[in-house]
């Protein structure tokens, strides 16, 4: 089963990532509400790169590779676009924002909430975002 995703940074290709993720989900057993939460978590990572880190330039390139080690899930998702400086990150109050009416800007936050563990490394010009899940 191929477990690696190579796709040029346009919107239009987040389907194939979500197609790509669930198909190698599918192979776990999880259960619906899982499975959901790990695309969603996946997807918005991978959108976020797109769009802010690379701004939709069809010229460059995201990979994504996953496998299971023991008990967990690891995605790997690789770029050469801006690096996200967590540093400089604010986790938002999702509260405020949905009685704000407010669109977006959650995506991280969520991210770490359906995640185990979420690092992000930046080695020169290649940046890859680590995401960890259990399950079992």
């Amino acid at each position: 089963m191929n477990n690696s995703i190579r796709v040029s940074c346009t919107k239009k290709n987040l389907k194939l990532i979500r197609d790509f993720v669930t198909e190698y989900l599918k192979a776990l057993a999880l259960s619906d509400i899982l499975m959901n939460q790990i695309v969603l978590a996946v997807d918005e990572i991978c959108a976020n790169l797109i769009i802010h880190a690379n701004h939709e330039d069809p010229n460059k390139y995201l990979t994504l590779k996953v496998q299971t080690v023991k008990d967990q899930v690891k995605f790997e998702i690789a770029d050469q676009g801006r690096a996200f400086e967590r540093s400089n990150y604010k986790e938002p109050n999702i509260q405020e924002h949905i009685k704000m009416g407010k669109k977006g800007g959650v995506g991280i936050a969520l991210v770490n909430r359906i995640m185990d563990k979420v690092e992000f490394i930046t080695d020169g010009s290649q940046n890859t975002c680590l995401l960890y899940k259990k399950i079992k």
